[in-house]
């Protein structure tokens, strides 16, 4: 046969299964945020006009962060299209003191701040055994703890990379992880500092065998660049995924917009795998009703699209009844399934 003739037969098989499952959505999701989802899935991945090209490689990744926000999000809340590689990243791991009324920086030495009464090692287990898609990381750093700003702040390049590794390890190996994200946003170390102790870090790791992919997620702010784009420079070659922030561009970015962004930072981290985000409260960047969908088909026909991720599972079940009861979705959602 043809090899056109084979991806064709292989999407259309690929398509069937798809649209199946988007039908039982409708019928058991209507009210829940698995309804966005189903259909973010499938409009990128599956869109109307499908091509014959070659998909760059891990087109077909999904990830999302989970548990920061303490709302009682569960895994099971999250729906799992069992046609894509879908990472869960628990957020967030911090070498913050976690036992005092005021946190205190601890020197790589990292404790779990994400809500562990729902997201328990057992829960992270029960997860993966269902879904052989499914991998779980876990991201360290993020924007703040308790009611300060959460600082990247060692007191030497080899004492952090030590606590790191080891108190890393021990929670990645009792979560039954598979990877990591670097989330630091805020910094008391120059960039050189940054680079060594969280290379080091990845590469031991790595090395280590304890995980099997570690992403960054920078976003455009020029103290945030700077430490990320030096470690790219540095050690690019062991980060998979660049978690790009894409909403915290300002609200009411345009499809044109998000991609002049996407191509920039492409440039910026070159040769890695940047995936195309949004934030599911709406608050920044390109979101889903204004053509998030959109801006994904097309990076997607110019083979630039690697992934996706979203922020996060604690605001899409927060606010599912934004986006399963939007116009738009329903709209979006319908001419899916009246593809031909």
């Amino acid at each position: 046969m043809p090899s056109n003739l084979c991806i064709l037969h292989s999407n259309a098989y690929i398509l069937t299964r798809v649209i199946l499952q988007l039908q039982a959505y409708i019928t058991a999701a209507m009210e829940s945020s698995k309804l966005l989802i189903a259909l973010f899935v499938f409009q990128v991945f599956f869109p109307c006009h499908m091509s014959i090209q070659a998909a760059p490689e891990n087109s077909d990744l999904f990830r999302e962060y989970i548990g920061a926000e303490f709302n009682n999000v569960k895994f099971t809340d999250v729906p799992i299209d069992s046609n894509v590689e879908f990472h869960i990243i628990l957020s967030f791991a911090i070498d913050y003191d976690s036992t005092s009324g005021s946190p205190s920086p601890t020197n790589g030495k990292f404790n779990v701040f994400w809500d562990s009464d729902n997201l328990s090692p057992s829960q992270v287990s029960s997860i993966k055994s269902t879904h052989s898609n499914v991998k779980v990381a876990l991201s360290i750093g993020g924007d703040s703890v308790g009611d300060s700003y959460a600082y990247f702040d060692p007191s030497s390049v080899d004492s952090w990379v030590s606590n790191a590794v080891s108190s890393l390890t021990d929670i990645i190996q009792e979560y039954h992880l598979d990877g990591i994200d670097i989330d630091y946003e805020h910094f008391n170390a120059d960039p050189d500092t940054f680079t060594e102790c969280i290379g080091k870090l990845v590469k031991t790791l790595k090395d280590n065998g304890v995980i099997s992919f570690a992403s960054i997620a920078p976003f455009d702010d020029d103290d945030v660049q700077s430490h990320y784009k030096a470690l790219w420079q540095s050690y690019g070659d062991l980060i998979d995924y660049v978690n790009f922030q894409f909403y915290a561009y300002d609200q009411g970015t345009t499809v044109s917009q998000f991609i002049s962004y996407f191509n920039t930072q492409s440039s910026n981290y070159n040769g890695g795998k940047v995936l195309a985000s949004f934030i599911s409260d709406g608050s920044g960047g390109l979101t889903p009703e204004n053509g998030f969908f959109t801006a994904c088909s097309r990076l997607k026909s110019e083979n630039k699209l690697h992934g996706i991720f979203v922020w996060s599972a604690d605001d899409s079940k927060s606010n599912h009844k934004l986006y399963s009861q939007s116009p738009t979705s329903i709209s979006l959602l319908s001419n899916a399934l009246n593809m031909s």
